[in-house]
């Protein structure tokens, strides 16, 4: 039976090593996991990771504007807008008028910076247990290949 083209390295690509199985598959199969483990623990403090890491970045960065949250975090601004609304309706965020009549702050609130603390406390024990699991080494090398795959592939602004 001929192999499937499809599952064939372009003709400029040479591996040292045949890469089998979907790259994409696999990413979303780990950041999956992790986000379970993450999600389980942050949960405890009635957040999910998601709204954990909003808050965070808002409360690091001060009043920001919408867009450039969105950049911040590598999202559309409507992926924002849906993932912002629970944590405003909330009273942990706010949105406020910008410096002109067209733009708008994204700036945290007391019970928002409350709501955050609470959460980093189970954000640490989450990150302990994937350093449990995977060993301090393999998080760091997986950070490193993170951050290179980053800085070579497009960023969300460049689609």
């Amino acid at each position: 039976m001929d192999a499937d083209p499809r599952d064939t390295d372009p003709p400029d690509a040479s591996p040292l090593v045949p890469i089998r199985g979907c790259t994409n598959f696999k990413l979303r199969q780990l950041v999956r996991a992790v986000s379970r483990l993450y999600d389980a623990e942050i949960g405890k403090a009635g957040l999910k990771g998601t709204q954990y890491s909003l808050l965070a970045q808002v409360a690091g960065i001060g009043p920001v504007q919408p867009i450039e949250l969105a950049r911040r975090l590598g999202m559309d601004a409507s992926t924002l807008s849906r993932n912002l609304r629970p944590l405003v309706d909330q009273g942990w965020l706010v949105q406020r008028a910008g410096a002109d009549a067209r733009s708008r702050l994204i700036e945290i609130t007391e019970a928002g910076q409350a709501k955050r603390r609470l959460a980093r406390h189970h954000w640490k024990l989450a990150q302990e247990a994937l350093i449990g699991r995977l060993g301090a080494a393999q998080v760091q090398a997986l950070h490193a290949l993170i951050d290179e795959g980053l800085a070579r592939l497009p960023s969300a602004d460049e689609h």
